[in-house]
């Protein structure tokens, strides 16, 4: 994808790259050959996987620590401090309370914010070397990207 290995990444030429690479390798262009249309077809596949590993600062820094030969935190790893661990309490029980759309535009508010936060907080630990820091960031990148699912989950209509 033409990316240096760094969390900062310019967005827009990522997305060019991608486009880029889609057109050259679009399985329409090989209809008549099969061999290369099977090749297109896995590779497209593979541009479509780093694509989306790379725009999502989640992804993309998980898979920076796994360069780094730095296993992500677990589910049950739990460093996480006990005033962060009740920010996430508290918002899992207004997610669990009957739907309210001022209390959710709140937490969208919220989640949006915090998310943000931790992307600058990531972004300068990896920019440190920091990888432990980037680890534990992560980490609690994870819990408000399963709050943000929570939420959508919340505002489909039943």
């Amino acid at each position: 994808m033409e990316c240096e290995r760094s969390f900062r990444l310019d967005a827009q030429r990522l997305q060019r790259r991608f486009r880029s690479l889609q057109r050259a390798l679009h399985p329409d262009r090989f209809g008549r050959r099969p061999a290369e249309q099977h090749y297109s077809e896995q590779h497209s596949s593979l541009i479509n996987k780093a694509y989306q590993t790379l725009l999502h600062p989640l992804s993309r820094g998980l898979y920076l620590l796994e360069l780094n030969g730095v296993e992500p935190a677990q589910e049950t790893d739990c460093d996480a401090d006990s005033e962060f661990l009740m920010e996430i309490m508290e918002i899992n029980e207004k997610l669990a309370e009957p739907k309210n759309d001022e209390i959710l535009g709140e937490i969208e508010t919220l989640i949006k914010d915090r998310q943000e936060e931790l992307t600058k907080e990531v972004t300068a630990a990896f920019e440190r070397d920091d990888l432990q820091e980037a680890k534990k960031l992560l980490a609690k990148m994870k819990y408000f990207a399963n709050l943000e699912d929570k939420l959508k989950n919340k505002k489909i209509p039943s």
